[in-house]
């Protein structure tokens, strides 16, 4: 499918060009207007959706080189690595983990976001790659990330973990108390001790 509106175009917009003296019946003109303005705009967009869709696959973000050890933090045999957890044990899709995890990353967040993502690429291909150890969020990770799934679910809910105070669970929600900064799930990917680590083969 993705294939078939430039194709059509392609191959309409090549008979207009050969065959120009179409065009001046009404027929023609109206031809001419879908092979050269209707098919392609169907096509960019056919075509941008399935490249957006792409983009939230873990195979896309572990494209980038200085991605790969993201990659294999979440293959680690330990489960206080929250990514490797969630991973492993199919909290999350494998097929789109990163995206799970970070919905509101570069080009799917807001305006701020998308230009953070275009740097990237300027990186990626212009400037100097940082070193997999020294890339940072941008901003605090927000728990709402977490929360998409786990909020209403029974064993996160009553979890003695989550009530060790009676607003524990409600700073939580409000994201005045951090999940990855609070001494709770403080291990994510920790890519500076790879080399220290044992990796699950299971998968």
């Amino acid at each position: 499918m993705n294939i078939l509106f430039p194709a059509v175009a392609i191959l309409l917009a090549s008979v207009i060009a050969f065959r120009s003296n179409i065009t001046r019946a009404a027929g023609g003109k109206i031809l001419a207007f879908v092979a050269l303005f209707v098919l392609p705009v169907i096509a960019i967009a056919v075509g941008f959706s399935g490249q957006m869709e792409r983009a939230t696959s873990t195979q896309f973000c572990l494209s980038c080189h200085v991605m790969e050890d993201y990659g294999k933090s979440l293959y680690v045999d330990d489960k206080g690595y929250l990514p490797a957890a969630h991973f492993q044990n199919n909290r999350i899709p494998r097929d789109h983990a990163c995206y799970t995890c970070h919905t509101d990353y570069t080009m799917f967040g807001g305006v701020k976001s998308k230009w953070r993502g275009l740097h990237h690429v300027y990186v990626q291909y212009l400037g100097k790659i940082p070193k997999p150890a020294d890339i940072k969020l941008y901003e605090p990770f927000n728990n709402r990330e977490c929360l998409h799934c786990h909020e209403g679910s029974r064993s996160f809910e009553e979890s003695s973990h989550h009530q060790k105070t009676p607003d524990m669970l409600q700073r939580i929600q409000s994201n005045a108390l951090s999940c990855t900064s609070s001494n709770c799930h403080d291990t994510v990917h920790d890519v500076a001790t790879l080399t220290d680590v044992k990796f699950w083969k299971g998968h």
